[in-house]
């Protein structure tokens, strides 16, 4: 783990409460793999799924959109599921959004994406699992 800041148990505990509408980049449509099942968990606590991924139409029962720029509604947390090398790209997309956080899975850890979110005002949580987190608070 960097030194970079992120928030405190008790402030993922409200960021997780407070929280309705999650855009999910790269979920995936093939139920075997994690971006899918963690959204389905996620989509099962009551939140809603957004998918973003340019080569779904839907997911989830949600349809997919091909950008974050392409969602006409509020979004709280942005979780991406993308390899790291797209996260500064990524941030960069959210940056321009209405989201609050910027979360990245779990072994997903980026200083330039991390610095572009927080720069764009938006709660940055990196390398934790979203389930895992929500899980938490059962």
């Amino acid at each position: 783990m960097s030194t970079l800041e992120y928030p405190t148990a008790k402030e993922i505990e409200h960021i997780l409460k407070e929280s309705q509408t999650i855009a999910v980049v790269g979920l995936s449509e093939n139920p075997s793999r994690t971006s899918y099942q963690v959204s389905k968990v996620m989509q099962n606590f009551g939140y809603k799924i957004i998918p973003v991924n340019p080569k779904a139409d839907e997911v989830l029962g949600e349809k997919a959109v091909s950008s974050l720029l392409d969602i006409d509604e509020e979004v709280d947390i942005i979780n991406v599921f993308r390899r790291q090398e797209h996260l500064p790209a990524i941030a960069e997309e959210a940056a321009k959004t209405d989201a609050d956080v910027f979360w990245t899975q779990l072994d997903l850890e980026n200083e330039e994406a991390y610095h572009i979110a927080k720069e764009a005002g938006l709660t940055v949580v990196m390398d934790k699992c979203i389930k895992v987190e929500r899980e938490k608070l059962q």
